[in-house]
């Protein structure tokens, strides 16, 4: 029989799903039955989101200045809250767990409405604006890679790490070696789950500019946008490379375990991917993030050791194809920003954000959770 509900609410991409559906594993297998509130992009990454059911609400962003438009969205905002107070009262919800974006501003709003007891979870260092809109209103704030003081509500937070998901738990026995300079290398590009026209234009051009017995060694596995796939395929072709291209790859998983280098944005379900299966990486953060959040979560891998960090505006071609030659050419330090990767990694991040969404729902409070938790 069902412990009860709890109301996971994600925006639709991969960043703020991913964890959320490493939280409903867990859940789902201590006895919990898991709802999903997100919006409509939900299709391409929720195909194994263990949800009962899930829950398209209403919402819209609160930027810009233009008074019409501030006032439709938040008509918007507050049709969504009364869907959502439906939802949770329908399904009894016994908590309500948000992951940012803004399709989780109407769910968590209702659940601290109707007094259920509410948890946000921050995966980057910089707490996003949906959940810096709830956090003075929510019982918890779980951070990922976001500080305690950052929370803005020390009282209220707790150190959990980001929940990865199972086929990431799955390859944590693959162990990282770094192939000698006479062996094929392995090569992984991804720009976050929708994609990166730089990646597009750089590694390709970078590659091209390899020496030949470097150039020859590349195995590329990369994520390109739909709209780019025929030059991304015929650039590869012309330089005699190796490549797989897709716009989504869904076993990215086994991908990252594959590789002996990624060049890839900052997101914080890469960053955590990234740490706890320890491969090393060129990390190239989103330039036009609100907030430079991929920034900051970079930052926080690469003092670590596990990675380096480029902005976009400062790498072009010929300094990605420099980094290449030296990593490729230099086994003893990829295998060193492996393990100093690996040494940031948190695998057991989805245990304990259930425990504290269990502890909650049970109405204990955060301050005796972090007296109680033995970890």
């Amino acid at each position: 029989m069902a412990k009860g509900a709890v109301l996971l609410a994600a925006g639709g991409t991969g960043g703020h799903l991913f964890p959320a559906e490493a939280l409903a594993h867990e859940l789902v297998s201590r006895g919990w039955q898991v709802h999903l509130a997100t919006d409509d992009r939900v299709e391409r990454f929720a195909g194994n989101f263990p949800a009962s059911e899930v829950h398209r609400i209403p919402s819209a962003t609160l930027g810009g200045r233009n008074p019409l438009a501030l006032a439709r969205a938040g008509l918007t905002i507050w049709r969504g809250v009364r869907q959502a107070s439906g939802v949770i009262q329908r399904i009894g919800a016994k908590a309500v767990v948000g992951f940012g974006g803004y399709p989780t501003l109407p769910p968590v709003y209702a659940a601290t409405r109707r007094g259920v007891p509410s948890l946000i979870h921050e995966q980057n260092v910089v707490m996003g604006r949906a959940n810096k809109a709830l956090a003075g209103r929510v019982t918890a704030i779980a951070g990922g890679f976001l500080c305690e003081q950052a929370s803005g509500h020390p009282e209220k937070y707790v150190f959990t790490g980001n929940p990865v998901r199972q086929p990431v738990l799955d390859a944590l026995d693959v162990a990282y070696a770094a192939p000698s300079r006479a062996e094929p290398f392995r090569l992984l590009v991804f720009g976050g789950s929708q994609g990166a026209q730089f990646f597009s234009d750089a590694v390709p051009a970078a590659i091209g500019l390899l020496p030949a017995s470097e150039r020859l060694r590349v195995r590329v596995t990369q994520q390109v946008r739909a709209e780019d796939m025929e030059r991304v395929r015929a650039a590869y072709r012309t330089l005699g490379v190796d490549a797989e291209l897709a716009p989504f790859f869904s076993d990215m998983a086994q991908r990252l375990a594959a590789a002996h280098l990624v060049v890839s944005r900052a997101g914080a379900s890469t960053v955590t991917e990234l740490s706890v299966l320890g491969r090393p990486a060129l990390l190239v953060p989103y330039p036009h993030a609100l907030d430079h959040d991929q920034a900051a979560n970079a930052a926080a891998l690469a003092a670590a050791g596990g990675a380096e960090v480029h902005p976009q505006a400062t790498l072009p071609p010929e300094k990605l194809a420099g980094r290449l030659v030296a990593l490729m050419g230099d086994p003893g330090l990829l295998n060193r920003m492996a393990e100093a990767a690996r040494s940031t990694g948190k695998p057991d991040a989805a245990r304990l954000l259930a425990d504290l969404t269990e502890a909650i729902a049970s109405g204990m409070s955060v301050a005796r959770f972090r007296k109680e938790d033995k970890r």
